[in-house]
């Protein structure tokens, strides 16, 4: 199992706790905020300089929500885990060793145990908000069946970074030994190939089957990255729009504004004009006044100098 206390060692390999973390962290983070927090995370760590560590989360692929529910076991329920994986050792030891009797005993264990913590698992599912359909509930079941059958299926899933549901390997055994044929019904002599043959062919299943898994792995994994690029392709289309769609209607009003004030400045000049004509007009009527006042004034003048001098005889 992974570490749960969150110790940082020397300063040497704290980057590297500080990723394991981050990573711990967006395993158990709803799938549908997988995206933007490993966003987050990666910004964050280029940004104080750690690109090899913002490499690493960027890297980190979104889990299913059967895989996310599996994740979640190991988080918020490390003893459970324990024993379970306890339980796999010991259930695999006793089918290679032909043991009937302890694995009859732990095959039962197996059922009501991976029962129990598939229950678990949609619990903690449906605490974080995110309710488990009957299918993502079977890929749980068979997550675990894998983890009790498969050694390396039990690494992985002890690592609590698990992106897909588990498969288990066809040869895990159902609860009971196999039967070697009654005496009178073997042959004289052996039809199945030697030991080492045979296992070279299990293996060699085993290594086919891991490769089909592996690559309908890197698929899905694509195929979920491809959907959350177009999701936040669209997201930012529409924030693009909103944005568009806001910076025309300003620009729309500033060429209101622009036409009101252009209005505004005419009714300005024309009026300074009109003022301007009054103006000049009151000033051409008060100059003629004036000169009017002056030649009344003069003659005024000279018919009072006639009175005063009298008639001329």
């Amino acid at each position: 199992m992974r570490r749960e206390d969150g110790h940082r060692g020397a300063d040497g390999d704290h980057d590297a706790e500080s990723v394991e973390s981050v990573l711990d962290e967006l395993y158990t983070t709803p799938p549908s905020d997988f995206v933007p927090r490993r966003t987050e995370h990666a910004a964050a760590a280029r940004a104080a300089g750690r690109g090899e560590d913002a490499r690493r989360i960027r890297a980190a692929r979104r889990p299913t929500l059967a895989a996310w529910a599996a994740n979640l076991l190991t988080r918020f329920r490390p003893e459970e885990c324990r024993r379970f994986l306890d339980l796999g050792q010991a259930l695999r030891e006793a089918y290679r060793t032909l043991d009937a009797d302890g694995l009859k005993e732990l095959s039962a264990q197996r059922r009501s145990v991976v029962s129990a913590l598939s229950r678990q698992a949609a619990e903690l599912a449906d605490e974080a908000g995110h309710r488990l359909s009957e299918a993502a509930r079977r890929e749980v079941e068979s997550t675990l069946q894998a983890v009790l059958a498969d050694p390396d299926s039990a690494a992985r899933w002890a690592g609590g970074h698990l992106e897909n549901a588990l498969t288990p390997p066809s040869e895990f055994p159902s609860g009971t030994v196999p039967a070697e044929p009654a005496p009178r019904e073997r042959p004289s002599r052996p039809i199945a190939p030697p030991p080492g043959r045979a296992k070279d062919e299990l293996a060699e299943r085993r290594r086919k089957r891991q490769e089909e898994l592996t690559r309908a792995e890197q698929a899905a994994r694509q195929a979920r990255d491809r959907r959350a690029e177009h999701a936040d392709a669209d997201a930012s289309l529409r924030r693009t729009g909103d944005e568009l769609h806001r910076a025309r209607e300003e620009m729309s009003a500033a060429e209101q504004r622009l036409r009101q004030a252009r209005q505004e400045l005419e009714r300005a000049e024309r009026e300074q004009r009109e003022s301007e004509e009054r103006e000049r007009a009151a000033a051409h009527a008060l100059d003629r006044a004036e000169r009017e006042a002056r030649a009344a004034a003069q003659k005024v003048n000279r018919l009072a100098g006639r009175a005063k001098s009298g008639p001329i005889e």
